[in-house]
């Protein structure tokens, strides 16, 4: 299930909730009990099994100004 960040615009704490996705936009107290509160955008980090980065991604080649190949 997934999880929404929210600030209180009363008190300032910020905490998450779970909820479906089709319930992400429905208001949310906080834990003090203010109703006045603002969903915050999330970053979300992926990871694969793969154990992490090995290398940089390679240097783009050919193309003019722009480093790519459209050739400008």
């Amino acid at each position: 299930m997934p999880r929404y960040e929210f600030r209180c615009r009363a008190c300032g704490d910020t905490f998450e909730v779970n909820r479906p996705m089709a319930q992400a936009g429905e208001p949310a107290s906080c834990p003090q009990g203010h109703v006045d509160t603002v969903k915050l955008l999330s970053t979300v980090a992926v990871t694969g099994r793969g154990g992490g980065v090995t290398g940089s991604a390679p240097a783009p080649s050919g193309g003019g100004c722009c480093g790519g190949g459209c050739g400008c």
